[in-house]
């Protein structure tokens, strides 16, 4: 018996001394299986090809400027900074080209070569490094640049050309967007103005004014089932967002139709499509649990037809995310699932 005991302690001395596995504890976003970050990211880019390209079939050559420029400023200035800072080059994980693609989607087709330049700066300095580069960064650096851009220069940001199909030869002619021409009649006391005469189908398939990636909701509802079928998306947050812009907007259609406009055009125009699919569910910035996804979603839809119906823009996408990203650590808290074998009063607790 004393030969076991001393030979147990042997054994318990010599596992203490030997060295203790490193757990690496990193922020969101993680992959599981054979997936990595830069398949992830250049997936993302992949699923905004097709509202890319119709981006590109509407709005021509301005669009594509928008485009490359928006692009090659987003990685010069991640680029820049890992030179500066003295950090390790990441533009290959592909982050700085969704940033880039994502800012250059939701910026007008005829903005300026410098605003462009401004804005890739701006998402990926300001917005994503300052904050300790990709995982650290509490706002979605694209979304959070459109609205620094909105705000600082509201002129260039809402100039809307008419769309001009590529080739067809007409010149490019300003205009205002469906939801612009509804702020403006609501504003004049005239109920819902021309928004009334809207061809739903062109709003379906992108042949209305507008940024360059909202307009189509058929190629970002491809876009966005392609990240679905991937999983690297869940339903939770784009049918809440949606589902929450459609119940309200719906009730105040059917009480008051010649003041509200019905829930499909809030669904096709603007970039609630773009936004519940490619923004809101940026895994870094949303919530981590299911149950506080649909919370996220919902505020962000709620936030979203108030400032649409009542605000003093015409779009509100962009801020409602930006707020709700505001809300993701404590949702995050306060929704968060009770371990395994804990009580929920001791979780609370």
């Amino acid at each position: 018996m004393a030969e076991q005991a001393v030979a147990e302690k042997e054994e318990k001395r010599r596992r203490l001394e030997e060295p203790t596995p490193k757990l690496v504890l990193t922020s969101s976003p993680h992959a599981l299986g054979e997936d990595s970050i830069e398949r992830v990211m250049w997936s993302v880019v992949l699923s905004l090809l097709p509202a890319t390209l119709v981006g590109l079939y509407f709005f021509g050559w301005d669009a594509f400027q928008v485009i490359v420029i928006s692009i090659a400023s987003a990685l010069g200035a991640e680029a820049l900074y890992q030179k500066i800072s003295g950090h390790k080059n990441t533009i290959k994980d592909g982050s700085a080209a969704v940033t880039g693609l994502l800012l250059a989607l939701t910026l007008p087709p005829a903005s300026p070569w410098w605003l462009s330049i401004i804005g890739g700066f701006f998402a990926i300095i300001i917005v994503k490094q300052l904050y300790g580069g990709l995982g650290y960064n509490p706002f979605n650096p694209a979304l959070m640049s459109r609205v620094f851009l909105l705000i600082a220069f509201p002129l260039q940001m809402t100039q809307w050309p008419v769309p001009h199909p590529l080739f067809s030869g007409i010149d490019a002619r300003t205009g205002a967007t469906p939801l612009g021409e509804l702020q403006v009649a609501r504003l004049m006391g005239k109920g819902i103005g021309k928004a009334a005469e809207l061809n739903l189908w062109d709003a379906f398939i992108g042949n209305i004014g507008g940024s360059i990636g909202e307009v189509s909701a058929l190629a970002l509802l491809i876009g966005g089932a392609y990240l679905l079928y991937k999983q690297y998306i869940s339903w939770h947050i784009p049918v809440s967002m949606i589902g929450t812009v459609l119940v309200f907007s719906g009730i105040f259609w059917m009480i008051n139709p010649e003041k509200y406009v019905n829930p499909m055009f809030h669904l096709l125009t603007g970039g609630l499509i773009i936004g519940a699919f490619f923004m809101a569910t940026d895994m870094v910035t949303c919530p981590v649990t299911l149950k506080g996804q649909l919370l996220f979603g919902f505020g962000c839809g709620l936030i979203t037809i108030i400032i649409r119906m009542w605000g003093g823009y015409p779009e509100g996408v962009s801020f409602a995310i930006v707020l709700m990203n505001i809300a993701t650590p404590m949702i995050d808290i306060y929704l968060r699932p009770t371990r395994y074998g804990a009580r929920k009063a001791e979780v609370k607790s």
